[in-house]
C-alpha cells in the first residue's frame, strides 16, 4: 500500500484492523545476540516473529487490539517527519479522551519499545507504539493499540526483552480495557473513525485488491524473522478492511 500510494497508483490510505497475535521485532533487535533466543520465545509462546516496517524494538499485536497502517504521499516525505507522527498521535489521543480516559503522549520510563509518541494513560501505562517508514514519494506510519491481554502482553515481553537485554519495567506496559472494561477494538475504531472525520478527512470502507494481496505475498520474505528468501526477488517481483481518505532512498524511525 505505501508504494502504491508513494507513487500514485492509489490514494491516501488509513488501514484499521484487529490483528493475530504477533511479535513485532526490528532491524535493530535482529542485529543484537540474543535475537535468535527471543525468536525462539516468540515461537515456544505462540506468537508469529516478524520484522516491520520501522525502527525501535520488540512490540507485541495482540488480538484484541487496534493495529494502523496509514501510508500518504509526499515528495518531500523525509522532511516532515515529525509532522506525521504529532497528527496519527493526535488523533488517537482525541479518541480516546472521548472515551473518558486521560490519554497523553510521551514515553513513560521503562516502556517497552520506547518514543517520544508513545501514547500512554495517565502517564503510567504506555497503551500505543507508532513507528514511521519513508520512501521516495512517501511515508507510513504504523503501530498498534493494545485494547485488552495485558497479562499476555506482559508475559511475552519479559523474556524477549530479557533475551534482547533491554531494559523493560512490566508495570507500564497494558490496554485501554484496564481502564474502562468495557472498551473493545470495535468500539475504539468507532471512536477513532469518528476522531478523524471530526478533523477533516472523510472516511470509506474498502477491500483490498487481488493486486496488493499478490504484492505483499511477493514481499512476505523480506519481514520472515531470518529474512528468508531473496530480496532482491522479492523486491523485483512485487514490482482486509481499508478505511480510505481523505529501490529508494528511506528512513526507518521509532516511537
Amino acid at each position: 500500500m505505501l508504494r502504491s500510494v508513494a507513487n500514485g497508483a492509489r490514494g491516501e490510505s488509513l488501514r484499521l484492523y484487529a490483528p493475530d497475535d504477533a511479535l513485532l521485532f526490528s532491524s535493530l533487535d535482529a542485529r543484537r545476540p540474543g535475537y535468535p533466543r527471543a525468536v525462539e520465545i516468540a515461537r515456544e509462546t505462540g506468537y508469529e516473529p516478524v520484522i516491520r516496517l520501522a525502527g525501535g524494538h520488540a512490540a507485541v499485536f495482540l488480538e484484541s487490539s487496534v493495529a494502523f497502517a496509514w501510508a500518504s504521499a509526499d515528495p518531500d516525505a523525509h522532511l516532515h517527519i515529525q509532522p506525521r507522527f504529532e497528527r496519527l498521535t493526535g488523533w488517537i489521543v482525541d479518541a480516546l479522551r472521548s472515551l473518558d480516559l486521560d490519554a497523553r503522549v510521551g514515553e513513560v520510563p521503562g516502556e517497552y519499545c520506547p518514543g517520544e509518541f508513545s501514547v500512554n494513560i495517565g502517564g503510567r501505562v504506555k497503551v500505543m507504539g507508532v513507528g514511521q517508514r519513508v520512501i521516495r514519494g512517501g511515508a507510513h506510519v504504523g503501530g498498534v493499540l493494545t485494547v485488552a491481554q495485558s497479562q499476555p502482553l506482559r508475559e511475552i515481553l519479559i523474556p524477549v526483552y530479557e533475551a534482547l537485554s533491554l531494559d523493560f519495567r512490566p508495570e507500564t506496559a497494558g490496554g485501554v480495557a484496564d481502564f474502562d472494561a468495557t472498551l473493545t477494538p470495535e468500539l475504539v475504531i468507532e471512536a477513532l473513525v469518528d476522531t478523524i472525520e471530526a478533523s477533516g478527512p472523510r472516511c470509506s470502507r474498502e477491500r483490498f485488491d487481488d493486486g496488493v494481496k499478490r504484492a505483499a505475498e511477493a514481499l512476505t520474505p523480506l519481514h520472515g524473522p531470518e529474512r528468508g528468501g531473496s530480496a532482491s526477488a522479492a523486491l523485483r517481483a512485487a514490482g482486509t478492511k481499508a478505511l480510505v481518505q481523505p529501490d529508494s532512498d528511506d528512513d526507518a524511525t521509532n516511537s
